[in-house]
């Protein structure tokens, strides 16, 4: 940051007094810029009709990690709760339509920046399609994921630990799983 944003005129980077980190502060309009960890909602669609649970996953058609794998997910909005932008990112990237259900895990990224929540969802129907950041949608079971072309690391830790006991997500029972990430094998 160069500029404030309330203003227009250079920022200094330095602590504020009584604070204990470095902030962007406007020595114009004492305006001080906090820069907090950005939150990313996604959620897990299901599919539990037949003998065999699967999920829904989207193939990218933006950066980064074009062309992998992935959950339905994206940046929460203002004004909207966490089980509302998983829903409205499960919408707009897969075009499914979801009742979703709990909160399943929490992951923290520091080295990004970021806090990832992820829903379950259990789809209506088998209903989806493509929207404009996806190439493709389709439903996996846990042997047919493509493990290899997952595109983040909070993805793949969520569809373990979904499959890890698949029942007690679909009956309610799923604890609440927690990690930090912050050695990141492939992005985020």
């Amino acid at each position: 940051m160069k500029f404030c944003s309330q203003c227009a005129h250079p920022v200094v980077f330095e602590i504020p007094p009584d604070d204990n980190l470095p902030r962007y502060i406007c020595l114009n309009c004492k305006t001080i810029h906090y820069q907090n960890p950005k939150i990313v909602v996604c959620s897990i669609p299901f599919w539990n009709k037949e003998k065999e649970v699967s999920i829904l996953l989207c193939r990218r058609a933006i950066e980064p990690r074009q062309g992998f794998w992935t959950l339905p997910g994206g940046f929460m909005e203002n004004n909207e709760t966490t089980r509302e932008a998983a829903l409205r990112e499960t919408e707009e990237e897969a075009g499914a339509d979801v009742v979703v259900r709990d909160l399943f895990a929490l992951m923290n990224l520091p080295t990004v920046q970021q806090v990832h929540l992820f829903y379950l969802a259990e789809l209506r129907r088998l209903s989806f399609a493509p929207g404009l950041e996806t190439l493709e949608t389709r439903m996996f079971t846990e042997r047919e994921i493509p493990w290899s072309e997952i595109a983040f690391t909070s993805t793949r830790h969520a569809i373990e630990m979904f499959f890890s006991d698949p029942q007690k997500a679909l009956d309610g029972q799923a604890r609440l799983y927690s990690l930090d990430l912050k050695r990141l094998v492939f992005p985020v």
